[in-house]
């Protein structure tokens, strides 16, 4: 399986959370085979709108979500 990733952002409430304010609005940047060509456009949508501090891009590793068993015991997040 191809470790897909998706790069999407929006506006945020406070721009140290992940707490977007309208998912309608939530911008799709697309989704990508490898981590590399994710970054290179998160920091292209991020350089966008680098003068709008309630603006927020992430990286999300598809591949994980799909396939959770496959990360590393101790590597996720704590229960």
């Amino acid at each position: 399986m191809s470790k897909l990733h998706l790069v999407f952002g929006g506006r945020v409430s406070d721009p140290r959370t992940l707490d977007f304010d309208d998912l309608n609005s939530i911008e799709i940047v697309g989704v990508f085979p490898d981590y590399a060509s994710a970054e290179k456009a998160w920091r292209a949508a991020a350089q966008r709108t680098v003068d709008d501090a309630e603006m927020k891009f992430v990286v999300v590793h598809l591949h994980r979500l799909l396939q959770p068993d496959l990360i590393a015991p101790g590597a996720g997040a704590s229960a």
